[in-house]
C-alpha cells in the first residue's frame, strides 16, 4: 500500500499490507537469539527457566518498573524470600525478562530515538546464582556463550572491571579471570559509574564486569569502550552482589554471594544479524513498516543527527520503542494516570504522539492502530499481551485522544513562555512545568527552542529535577522510619544473623484459630537497623526507654500484614513486661510484632502469651470475606457466567485491594464507570450471598490441582505457594470441587486463592453496603464497601436521609430552596449506599427545578414589577421636564436582567435603577442614557458613589456600581437624584 498521511488507514489494511512479508533475519533471527541462550544455560549449565516477571512489579513498591533482570530475584538477594513460595528454592536461574527504564534512577527516556541504541523498553537475557555459583565460573560460562554457542569473534572483545575507589578496592579476582581469556590490553578498568552496580538509591549492589563488542573489528578499540560510541557497545554485563547499599549510602556486606548478568537482547540480536543498530534488525522491522503505512512517512533510514532532516528517523525509534513499553506496561497491570509509573506511562505516550504528529506528519488515532503489529510480532515470547490486546489498544487510544485535548494547549504555553524568556534563552523552570504539566519532555522542547533560535537552559532543569528526586529520597526515608525515626525492617543482614543464632521462622498456623491466646517464647528482640553496635539491631533486652521494638516469637497467633490485609493489634506478656502490639510484618518468614513495651522489661528466651484483638479482627475477617463477594459480584454482573475464564472477551481482574476494620477497598479492571443499575445489581448480589448463609471454607492444595478449578480468581502478578490456600465461599467442601474442578456450577460461587482471615459463614457479615465507585486511572475502578454495623448504620442513616427528603418534598418556595441546599450539601457526603444516594439525588434535582421555576417566576414578577415602577418614574421626570431620573426598586444584582429593563424604559431620558440583594449581602447600581442624551452616565455614577465607594466602571451610554453591604443605599438613591 503506498498511502499519504492524508488518507485514512485502518488497522485492517495494515495487516493485509504486512501479511505474507517476511522480516526474518535467515541465520539469527529473534527467536533463535532467544531460545540459544535459554537451551545453553538451562541444558547444558543446570539453570532453571524461570519466567519473566511482569514488567511492572506489583509486590516491590520501591521500584516504577522492572528496570534489570534481577528485580523478582530481590527478597533472595536481600534475604526475606518467602520459605513457602517456590522462587524460594531456587539455585541457578535462567530467561529473558521483560525490562522498562523510563523513570527512576534507572531512565532512558530522553536518550531514546536520538541514538540507534537507547529503549525504554526492552528485553535482558540473564543467568542467575543465589548462594551458588560465583565469579569464576560465571565469567567462563559468559564467554562460551559467546564465542561457542553464538560465533563472535574473540578479537572484537573487551572487559571491564572495577577499579575501586576511596571506599571500595578493585575487584581484581575478576581481573585476573578475564586475564585467562583476553590479554590485559583488552581487560580495563573503570570507576564506579560503569563497573559498580546498584538496584536503585538502596538495596543490593556489587561490582561488575562488564563484556564490550567492537563491531568494526581489526583495530585497538580499548580507548573507545564506555565512549558512548554505536561501533563500540556493552552487550552483557556480570555483576556480584556482595554488598547492600544503606539508606546512608554506605556499603554492608551480604550474608551470602550472588551472581546477576543480563545481556541485552536487542543488542546482541543486531550484531548477530550484522546490523549497525539494534532498530536495523527484525525485532523493530514489522513495526517500522506499519508506522509507515499508518503515518504515510518515507520509509526509516537510520538516520541520526543533523543527517536527519526533519527528525524524521528519530521520531521512527521514538515511536516504535514507545509502543512497545506502553504495550507491555498496560498488559502487564499499569495504566496512564497522574502520579508513579502511571505518571511516567503518559509522558511516554504523549512523547511518542507528539514525534508522530510533529515529525511523521500522523493523524489523531495513529499510535492505538500499531498495537496489533507489535502483538502478533511478540506474542510467541509473550503471550499475555495477546490475551490484553483489546484492552491495551483501548487504553491507547482513549489517552492519545485525551492528549490531542491539550497538545494545542501545550504549544500556546510554550510560545507564551518563549515571550518572556530573556537573551535567547529558554528557562529550565518553564521547560519542567512542560515536562510535568504538559507532558512535553525535555528533548522535545529543546527541538521547539532550537526552531526559535533559543537555547535551552538544560542546567536549570536538571535543577529542578534533582529537587523532585530529593524530595522522594526524603519521603521515602520518613515512610520506612513508620514515625519513629528508625527502620524497623529486616533485611538480609537481619535475617541472615538471626539464621546464625539458630533462630527459626516463625510458625504462624494459628492465626487463623480464633478467640484463643497462644503460649509461646521469645526469640529475638529488635530495636531497628544499625540501632545496635553491630548495626543488626538486635539485643538481648528490650524496654519502655527503647522506644519502638519488635519482638519475633516461636509461634504467633497474629497476622501480618499482607495481601491487602492490614495486620492484627493486641499484646505479648512475659512475667517481665508487657509489649503494646500496634502492627506485625513479615519479613522471609521471620514475623515481627511492632510496638512499644508499656510495662517491664521482655527478654529473648522468655515464657510469652500472645492476646489478638478479636474484637478488632472480626470487622476486619468480615470485611476480607466481602471482598471475595463483591470479587465474585462483579464478574457476575458485569461480564456474565459465560465470559468468566474466556482470556479473549472482557475481564475484571484485582488491580489493588484493601482490607481494614472500617472498610474494604477494592481496584479493578474496567474500562467506564459502572452504572447505577450496575451496582444496584451487585449490591443484590453480595447480599443475596449474605442471606445465603454460604460456609466460608479454606483448604491447602496443590497448586496445580487448583488452578483448574472453573470460577478460580487469582490476583495478576502475585505468587502463591505451593501448596496453595484456597477459600471458597461455598457450602461445598474444597476437597470435593477438586476432584470435579472443571464443572460449571462452581461459577456460581467465590473461589479464591488467599492467606487472610475470614468468617466462618457470610451471614455473620450482616450485609454489605457500596459507599462509592470511581475512577482512579485509565482502565482503573475502585469500589469502597462497608459490611456489618457499619453497613446496618450506612442503611439506616439513608433510610432516615431519605424520610427528611420525602419532609421537604412537601415544601414550595423559599422554604423549599432553603431546605434544599441543606440536603444537597449533607447528601454529598453522607456515608450511605451510593445506589441509594443516587436515587436520593434523582429526587433532590426535582426539587432542585421546582425551586428554579420558583424563583424564575419570582424573578418574572420582580422585573415586571420594576419595569412599571420605571416607567411611572421615566413619565413623570418627563412632565416635570427633567433628562434624567432615579428608580430604586429590588430584583437582585443581575446586571443582564437590569440592562433588559432599562432598554426597555431609558428610551428618552437617562434612567439609574438601584436595586440590591439582601440575600447576597450588597446592591448595585445601573445607568443606561439615550445616544442624544446630554446626560454622562460614567460621571452620573461616579457622583453619586463620590463618598459611598463600590466597585464598577462604564462610559457616557452606560455604567455600573457594586456596593457590598446594604446600608448606604438610601444615601445612593439621595445622591443619585439630586
Amino acid at each position: 500500500l503506498n498511502m499519504s498521511s492524508k488518507d485514512e488507514i485502518t488497522v485492517e489494511d495494515i495487516e493485509k499490507s504486512l501479511k505474507g512479508m517476511s522480516f526474518d533475519h535467515p541465520e539469527w533471527p529473534m527467536a533463535k537469539v532467544r531460545s540459544a541462550f535459554i537451551d545453553y544455560f538451562c541444558n547444558t549449565r543446570g539453570h532453571k527457566f524461570w519466567p519473566s516477571s511482569p514488567c511492572v512489579p506489583h509486590d516491590d513498591p520501591t521500584l516504577l518498573f522492572a528496570n534489570a533482570g534481577m528485580n523478582q530475584y530481590k527478597p533472595l538477594f536481600l534475604g526475606t524470600a518467602d520459605p513457602s513460595l517456590e522462587i524460594s528454592k531456587l539455585k541457578r536461574a535462567c530467561n529473558t525478562q521483560k525490562c522498562i527504564r523510563a523513570g527512576g534512577k534507572h531512565n532512558d527516556l530522553d536518550d531514546v530515538g536520538k541514538d540507534v541504541y537507547h529503549h525504554t523498553f526492552f528485553e535482558m537475557m540473564g543467568n542467575w546464582s543465589f548462594g551458588d555459583y560465583f565469579k569464576e565460573e560465571a565469567i567462563e560460562w559468559a564467554w562460551t556463550a559467546l564465542i561457542e554457542v553464538y560465533g563472535l569473534e574473540e578479537e572484537r572483545l573487551y572487559a571491564t572491571y572495577f577499579g575501586g575507589n576511596e571506599q571500595t578496592p578493585p575487584d581484581e579476582e575478576a581481573r585476573d579471570i578475564w586475564l585467562k581469556y583476553l590479554p590485559a590490553s583488552r581487560v580495563l578498568p573503570f570507576d564506579a559509574k560503569d563497573n559498580f552496580w546498584e538496584m536503585g538509591a538502596t538495596g543490593p549492589c556489587g561490582p561488575c564486569v562488564e563484556i564490550h563488542y567492537d563491531r568494526i573489528g581489526n583495530r585497538d578499540a580499548s580507548k573507545l569502550v564506555n565512549a558512548d560510541l554505536p561501533d563500540v557497545i556493552e552487550i552483557w554485563n556480570n555483576v556480584f552482589i556482595q554488598y547492600n547499599r544503606e539508606m546512608d549510602g554506605s556499603l554492608r556486606k551480604l550474608p551470602a554471594q550472588h551472581v546477576d548478568t543480563g545481556m541485552g537482547f536487542e543488542r546482541l540480536t543486531s550484531i548477530l544479524q550484522g546490523k549497525d543498530s539494534n532498530y536495523d534488525t527484525d525485532i523493530f522491522a514489522p513495526i517500522f513498516e506499519a508506522i509507515r503505512l499508518v503515518t504515510g512517512a518515507r520509509k526509516y533510514e537510520g538516520k541520526v543527527g543533523k543527517d536527519d532532516v526533519g527528525y524524521v528517523d528519530m521520531a521512527y525509534r521514538v515511536v516504535a520503542d514507545h509502543v512497545r513499553t506502553l504495550t507491555f506496561a498496560i498488559a502487564d497491570g499499569a495504566v496512564p494516570s497522574n502520579d508513579g509509573r502511571g505518571y511516567v506511562l503518559r509522558r511516554v505516550l504523549r512523547r511518542a504522539v507528539r514525534y508522530g504528529r510533529q515529525n511523521l506528519g500522523a493523524k489523531l488515532g495513529f499510535f492505538s492502530k500499531l498495537v496489533p503489529t507489535l502483538v502478533e510480532h511478540m506474542k510467541d515470547a509473550f503471550p499475555e499481551i495477546q490475551r490484553k490486546k483489546e484492552f491495551v489498544i483501548s487504553v491507547i487510544k482513549e489517552e492519545e485522544e485525551s492528549f490531542s485535548r491539550t497538545l494545542d494547549k501545550g504549544l500556546a504555553k510554550f510560545e507564551e513562555m518563549c515571550q518572556t524568556s530573556n537573551d535567547a534563552v529558554f528557562k529550565g523552570s518553564d521547560a519542567h512545568f512542560l515536562y510535568t504539566s504538559m507532558g512535553f519532555p525535555m528533548d522535545l522542547t529543546e527541538l521547539m527552542c532550537e526552531e526559535k533560535n533559543m537555547k535551552l537552559d538544560v542546567e536549570g532543569f536538571n535543577a529542578k529535577m534533582e529537587e523532585e528526586k530529593e524530595l522522594s529520597a526524603k519521603a521515602r526515608k520518613a515512610k520506612m522510619s513508620g514515625g519513629s525515626g528508625k527502620e524497623m525492617v529486616l533485611e538480609a543482614e537481619q535475617t541472615a544473623a538471626l539464621i546464625s543464632r539458630g533462630v527459626e521462622t516463625t510458625n504462624d498456623e494459628q492465626k487463623y484459630v480464633w478467640e484463643k491466646d497462644l503460649d509461646t517464647e521469645i526469640t529475638a528482640c529488635f530495636i531497628g537497623r544499625n540501632e545496635t553496635e553491630d548495626k543488626t539491631g538486635f539485643k538481648d533486652s528490650i524496654s519502655k526507654a527503647d522506644g519502638a521494638v519488635g519482638v519475633i516469637v516461636k509461634a504467633t497467633n497474629f497476622y501480618a500484614e499482607q495481601g491487602g490485609q492490614i495486620y492484627d493489634t493486641g499484646t505479648i506478656k512475659c512475667s517481665t513486661g508487657t509489649l503494646r502490639v500496634d502492627g506485625v510484618q513479615v519479613f522471609g518468614g521471620y514475623v515481627l510484632h511492632l510496638g512499644t513495651i508499656v510495662s517491664g522489661t521482655i527478654s529473648v528466651g522468655s515464657t510469652a502469651t500472645c492476646s489478638v484483638d478479636y474484637e478488632r479482627r472480626r470487622p476486619i475477617a468480615s470485611n476480607h470475606t466481602m471482598t471475595h463477594v463483591l470479587n465474585f459480584a462483579l464478574r457476575d454482573v458485569l461480564i456474565g457466567k459465560e465470559g468468566m475464564g474466556n482470556e479473549e472477551g472482557p475481564s475484571i481482574d484485582q488491580k489493588g485491594s484493601l482490607v481494614d476494620d472500617e472498610k474494604l477497598r477494592f481496584d479493578f479492571s474496567w474500562g467506564k464507570p459502572v452504572s447505577q443499575s450496575e451496582l444496584a445489581k451487585i449490591e443484590e448480589v453480595c447480599n443475596a450471598q449474605i442471606a445465603s448463609s454460604l460456609e466460608v471454607k479454606t483448604y491447602v492444595a496443590p497448586l496445580d490441582d487448583a488452578k483448574q478449578i472453573s470460577s478460580l480468581r487469582a490476583v495478576f502478578g502475585e505468587k502463591y505457594p505451593d501448596p496453595v490456600r484456597v477459600v471458597s465461599i461455598c457450602n461445598t467442601p474444597v476437597e470435593e470441587i477438586l476432584t470435579k474442578p472443571k464443572e460449571e456450577i462452581w461459577k456460581n460461587y467465590s473461589i479464591e486463592f488467599c492467606g487472610g482471615t475470614h468468617l466462618s459463614n457470610t451471614s455473620d457479615a450482616s450485609a454489605l453496603v457500596i459507599l462509592s465507585e470511581e475512577g482512579i486511572a485509565k482502565g482503573i475502578r475502585r469500589i469502597t464497601a462497608v459490611s456489618q454495623d457499619r453497613a446496618k448504620e450506612a442503611r439506616n442513616l439513608a433510610r432516615s436521609f431519605a424520610v427528611r427528603v420525602k419532609d421537604v418534598e412537601g415544601l414550595e418556595g423559599s422554604e423549599l430552596e432553603v431546605e434544599v441546599k441543606k440536603l444537597k450539601v449533607e447528601l454529598s457526603t453522607l456515608p450511605i449506599s451510593c445506589v441509594a444516594k443516587g436515587d436520593i439525588e434523582v429526587v433532590i434535582d426535582g426539587m432542585i427545578k421546582r425551586v428554579k421555576e420558583y424563583k424564575a417566576m419570582i424573578m418574572k414578577e420582580k422585573v415586571k414589577g420594576a419595569e412599571e415602577a420605571c416607567k411611572a418614574e421615566v413619565e413623570k421626570a418627563k412632565e416635570d421636564g427633567k433628562s434624567r431620573c432615579c428608580v430604586r426598586y429590588d430584583f437582585g444584582v443581575d446586571g443582564k436582567t437590569a440592562q433588559k429593563i432599562l432598554k426597555s424604559v431609558a428610551k428618552d431620558i437617562a434612567v439609574m435603577l438601584i436595586t440590591s440583594d439582601e440575600g447576597q449581602g450588597k446592591y448595585g447600581a445601573f445607568a443606561s442614557a439615550p445616544k442624544n442624551s446630554d446626560v454622562d452616565c460614567k460621571e452620573w455614577v461616579e457622583a453619586t458613589f463620590k463618598d459611598i465607594g463600590g466597585k464598577g466602571g462604564g462610559k457616557k451610554q452606560n455604567a455600573t456600581r457594586m456596593v457590598e453591604g446594604c446600608e448606604s443605599i438610601g444615601k445612593a438613591v439621595e445622591e443619585a437624584r439630586k
